[in-house]
């Protein structure tokens, strides 16, 4: 059973070719055909894509991630954002597990809305096929007019979408081995715990939330300063055992 829930959608679509199996069968051997070739594509392109992820996770340093891609990236990570998007190879579902590594290693919701958007629409190599076929106004007109609907987009699924719901038990068991956990749903976003310990917790999203990889048990500073974090959070939200 939980095999079947975690896979609804692949069996939706099984069942679906079932159908047309019976009912057409000119159609579902069609089918078959365009499923075989995107199929093919995919094992052709996505285990370099993996190989890539895997690398970037192991030899880029979270902090470099989160300077330029992270919630207090500014204008900067929306700009970088943009330009990796936009200088991208592939197809745009190779852009999601390079994605979702980038979500793990603290980069911010709406960049990681302005890669995918900008992946999926506005690459280079697109651009000047455009230009070629309908004329260097019109992709220009496009293109700006596309540009502002992202980042507008950016924004807008920045504040509606949690991303603790997007990293998922990853994350969660991440911060739970560092002995020191939020708890949201008490965190009133005041900014008291950022001030006394600004290394440690950071404030996104009007909730406190913790630098993972910053805590480091031999730094009594550090400690001390989690310490009174905790004893003066008014909503009783920290929970820190060294």
């Amino acid at each position: 059973m939980n095999v079947a829930k975690k896979n609804k959608l692949l069996f939706m679509v099984g069942a679906v070719y079932l159908v047309l199996l019976v009912a057409m069968p000119d159609k579902a051997a069609r089918s078959s055909e365009n499923s075989t070739y995107y199929v093919i594509e995919m094992l052709q392109i996505m285990p370099v894509i993996f190989i890539l992820t895997s690398l970037i996770e192991a030899w880029v340093p979270r902090e470099a991630i989160t300077n330029s891609f992270g919630e207090n990236s500014g204008v900067k990570g929306t700009l970088f954002s943009f330009v990796l998007g936009s200088f991208s190879a592939g197809p745009i579902y190779a852009a999601f597990p390079v994605c979702k590594m980038l979500l793990k290693k603290g980069a911010s919701v709406s960049n990681i809305v302005v890669i995918l958007s900008a992946w999926a629409v506005i690459k280079i190599p697109m651009l000047a096929n455009e230009a070629k076929f309908l004329g260097p106004k019109f992709m220009l007109i496009r293109w700006v007019l596309t540009t502002i609907s992202i980042f507008a987009m950016a924004y807008i699924i920045s504040k509606a979408v949690n991303k603790e719901s997007l990293v998922g038990i990853e994350d969660k068991k991440e911060s739970e081995s560092s002995a020191l956990a939020i708890k949201h749903q008490y965190c009133i976003g005041c900014g008291l715990c950022e001030k006394l310990s600004p290394n440690t917790f950071i404030i996104s999203d009007k909730k406190a939330k913790i630098i993972v990889g910053n805590v480091k048990i031999e730094d009594l500073n550090n400690i001390e300063n989690i310490n009174k974090a905790v004893e003066k959070c008014p909503a009783k939200a920290i929970y820190f055992k060294a």
